[in-house]
């Protein structure tokens, strides 16, 4: 695909959900973007009780660009009704609890833990840009850590953005597709969203990375006071604007798959 198209279809997509964040306010209503109600129906290949009206030559779209949502997805079943549990527990559980975190921190304080847990993130971010041989990005990561550590206070103020040293993402996943490693089938993990069988595997290795290295001894900190992980799990929610539902569409399911298996391509080529 086009990097030009892949980029709108991205912006479209965090348009429409950081729309739904900022109208929902964190408030998880259970709504389309219509207002009608949200509904997970069991699980049924949408595509092929497709219609499409011929007549008059009018179409919305060519019916060989159904192809383009075709995704290694051989445990599609499996998949679908974990992206429904995850819509449900987004709906009933993780959302009603940022909520409850947005009403009671004032914004500076979660901007300050937002920073903290970026920061931590710039050390698996670091591991692969070296793994990858980018040494420039390596560096403007090593910059960021020292920057933000010393000077931001362990983290809690992103002075190096204000230095123009903007996070340098790169996950494990990433540098498994760098070597020529492809991503295997689609996966929806539980709790966690899209993946694939190298994205997962990529989300094991960096946490072990994270917790081999022990940045400024946060994992041991994080051990002796578990309230901590709870904390990171809710900012982890609070700074991701994605919402189920926002799209408005029956192919939700099959949009995130494609965009998400997209975006990934565009991440591991760039």
């Amino acid at each position: 695909m086009n990097k030009a198209c892949l980029i709108g279809l991205m912006s479209c997509l965090c348009y429409n959900t950081a729309s739904a964040a900022e109208d929902t306010d964190y408030v998880s209503s259970g709504k389309s973007a219509n207002g009608s109600s949200l509904s997970f129906p069991a699980y049924h290949d949408p595509l092929t009780e497709l219609d499409l009206d011929e007549r008059d030559n009018r179409f919305q779209f060519e019916r060989s660009s159904l192809g383009a949502l075709n995704v290694q997805d051989p445990l599609e079943g499996m998949n679908r009704l974990t992206y429904r549990f995850n819509a449900e527990f987004d709906r009933y559980v993780y959302l009603p609890v940022v909520r409850g975190y947005v009403w009671a921190t004032p914004g500076f304080v979660r901007t300050g833990v937002s920073n903290v847990t970026n920061n931590l993130r710039d050390i698996p971010y670091l591991v692969n840009n070296l793994l990858q041989l980018k040494f420039e990005r390596s560096a403007q990561t090593t910059a960021r850590l020292l920057f933000n550590s010393i000077i931001g206070v362990g983290g809690m103020f992103d002075v190096a953005k204000a230095m123009d040293l903007p996070a340098q993402k790169e996950d494990f996943g990433q540098t498994l597709g760098h070597y020529g490693v492809p991503a295997g089938p689609y996966l929806v993990i539980p709790f966690l969203g899209p993946s694939s069988l190298r994205d997962g595997t990529g989300y094991a290795v960096d946490w072990m990375i994270d917790n081999g290295v022990n940045y400024m001894e946060h994992r041991d900190y994080m051990s002796d006071h578990p309230y901590t992980w709870g904390i990171w799990a809710i900012d982890l929610r609070y700074q991701t604007p994605f919402r189920y539902g926002a799209l408005d569409s029956p192919f939700e399911y099959d949009q995130v798959r494609y965009l998400y298996t997209k975006l990934r391509e565009f991440q591991v080529e760039n």
